[in-house]
């Protein structure tokens, strides 16, 4: 009769248990991390296995490959020798521990205007794709928007509730003092929006404008991605980009479309999606390319 017959039952089935979390603790962990360790170890994936770290024009570890950078001076602008990444909504930009959407849909169009405002998602596309005309010295209307970058939306008051005349008319995202885009509606002359005041029982009316069908600037360049992560852009992105980008660096465009050449990849499977330029391989490329004329920038 060994040991254990002796014990009493409920020893057996603790020791029982000890045993089993030894077993678990050996094989999962400790085994299974050294054995995926070993994996991630092997030559061609040793590089994702790190992080995908790219390597600066310095020598020095400059981030990921895999995940977005914004290329900004001290003050927020722009820096005019870097390509542009699309907007994040991660944190302030690109946070990976922050990682989210705008989670605003089609159906934001208005703003909450005062100190404690809220800009929607139409104001905040019509604010960047100004912000992107201004840039790269093109054509930053877009369908939808005021010239003074705001959603181009009317609060239409009407004598029947949601139909009948019109009585008043609001422009919702422009807040007094602003003069409305358009003088008047329907015979109405159009007012500003006042901060605070409730303006639910108007009829919300977008207004189209004369705004090119397809805008210069691309989507992708006035809105961010789910995660708020991607480090790639459309190549429409990337061309529109390219005169700025080689007029700031002493480069031909042909030599920036050689380089955007390079880090654009295909459709997934073939099929899937649309080419993209990976901005944070670009920009590095860039550095380690034409470095000493980016710092005379």
């Amino acid at each position: 009769m060994n040991l254990l017959s002796r014990m009493p039952a409920w020893v057996g089935h603790h020791v029982a248990a000890a045993r089993v979390v030894i077993v678990l603790t050996l094989l999962v962990g400790l085994a299974y991390p050294l054995g995926m360790t070993a994996i991630a170890r092997i030559p061609g994936l040793r590089h994702s296995a790190e992080g995908s770290q790219l390597t600066g024009a310095d020598g020095k570890d400059a981030g990921s490959e895999l995940i977005g950078q914004s290329f900004l001076d001290r003050k927020g602008d722009p820096l005019p020798y870097y390509f542009q990444p699309r907007p994040s909504n991660a944190g302030t930009g690109y946070d990976a521990t922050a990682s989210a959407a705008g989670n605003l849909g089609p159906e934001s169009t208005v703003d909450v205007l005062g100190p404690d405002g809220k800009q929607s998602l139409l104001t905040q596309v019509c604010v960047r794709g100004k912000a992107v005309g201004e840039l790269e010295h093109v054509d930053g209307s877009r369908p939808y928007c005021t010239a003074d970058g705001v959603g181009a939306v009317l609060g239409v008051f009407r004598d029947g509730g949601t139909t009948g005349r019109a009585t008043r008319v609001v422009s919702l995202d422009q807040a007094c003092p602003a003069k409305p885009f358009v003088p008047s509606y329907e015979g109405v002359t159009v007012e500003c929006a006042k901060p605070g005041a409730d303006y639910g029982k108007a009829v919300v009316t977008p207004v189209r404008g004369s705004a090119p069908a397809h805008p210069v600037v691309p989507p992708d360049a006035v809105t961010a991605s789910a995660s708020g992560l991607d480090p790639a852009i459309s190549t429409a992105y990337a061309r529109l980009q390219t005169p700025r980008v080689a007029r700031a660096r002493g480069m031909s465009e042909a030599a920036v479309r050689a380089l955007i050449a390079r880090y654009t990849t295909g459709r997934g499977l073939g099929f899937l999606g649309e080419p993209a330029v990976n901005v944070v391989q670009l920009n590095a490329a860039l550095d380690r390319t034409h470095h000493m004329t980016t710092k005379g920038a």
